[in-house]
């Protein structure tokens, strides 16, 4: 008997998760007509209406939810109201009419600063709503949570098999490399190159240097959400609980701020020095999750730091030339 046709939607592709999910299901043999994409200028996820279209036409069977409105501190700090409602209009409505089109399965992709701020090191599952937040990229945060519980309250009250995957902080191809409002490694990428184009004899890192975060190249991540999107339900549900079903997704350990800057200059081959600025903001003192029970499952990140760098700046180089010129 033939199996029915998989459909499956990816929000955000064009996104460094989404591509990178997109990337992840053609390797495994998915046919290229069987992801359903959509631009931000052919779908708004923030308009319900438009949304709701969406799902009733394309009926998809399972949904990757990596679309978001992401950004590093000063972004957050600047644009808390963007962040959070940005964030979610576009879970809400995505959830909602994934459950209202009949898709039984989706995947939620949230991030690792829904912990407090001051959690238990490394931050596991249940760390969620124990403490305050970290005040910089609180809107995010609470976005982010109000993901999660959205997922868990639609397979509480509709026996949806909605999950929620938590990354730590991701790096590698497709990410945002703008100046001010990017992340922590395409930044120091960015930066670095600048300065070894220009030949500046140093280059100045926001914040002590200090605080500890762990980084998880983005193929990583993207190979662990289609790991968990296809477990079987009993697998997961043995690691999860209905109000705790999220996941952790780390790379085992953790590094300084210091220490990655220093590993940034050498996949960029720059030979200059580094300093900090203490008067800059640090953000939480560590970021470290503990993914003991995806491991568990079976799945552990394979892309070292080393490697993963420099896979990310020569994407950079490669892709960037007119923020590299």
């Amino acid at each position: 008997m033939t199996q029915p046709r998989q459909t499956i939607y990816v929000a955000g592709h064009r996104g460094m998760v989404g591509s990178a999910i997109v990337r992840t299901l053609l390797a495994s043999g998915l046919p290229a007509q069987d992801i359903v994409t959509r631009t931000h200028s052919e779908l708004d996820l923030r308009n319900q209406a438009a949304v709701q279209a969406f799902f009733q036409q394309q009926r998809p069977t399972q949904v990757y939810l990596a679309a978001a409105k992401v950004g590093g501190i000063h972004a957050n700090n600047t644009y808390p109201a963007d962040f959070i409602y940005d964030n979610l209009m576009v879970q809400a409505n995505v959830i909602d009419a994934a459950h209202r089109s009949g898709v039984q399965k989706l995947l939620f992709l949230g991030s690792s600063c829904i912990y407090p701020r001051m959690a238990t090191q490394p931050m596991a599952e249940d760390a969620l709503l124990t403490g305050a937040l970290e005040p910089t990229n609180e809107p995010y945060a609470i976005a982010k949570i109000a993901g999660i519980k959205m997922c868990e309250s639609y397979n509480r009250q509709h026996g949806r098999d909605y999950r929620s995957v938590m990354p730590t902080n991701l790096y590698g191809p497709g990410d945002n490399y703008h100046p001010e409002n990017s992340h922590v490694i395409p930044a120091l990428i960015r930066r670095f190159h600048e300065a070894k184009t220009s030949g500046a004899p140093e280059v100045a890192i926001w914040g002590s240097g200090k605080p500890r975060r762990e980084f998880l190249y983005v193929d990583d991540m993207a190979a662990a959400s289609v790991f968990v999107m296809n477990l079987p339900l009993q697998a997961y549900q043995a690691q999860t609980s209905p109000m705790q079903s999220h996941l952790n997704v780390g790379f085992g350990s953790d590094v300084t701020i210091a220490e990655l800057a220093h590993a940034v200059g050498q996949a960029v081959g720059y030979g200059g020095g580094i300093t900090f600025d203490a008067s800059k903001p640090d953000g939480a003192p560590r970021k470290w999750m503990d993914s003991s029970r995806l491991n568990a499952l079976g799945w552990r990140a394979q892309v070292d730091l080393v490697a993963g760098l420099r896979a990310a700046y020569a994407d950079f180089v490669k892709f960037h030339p007119v923020q590299i010129a």
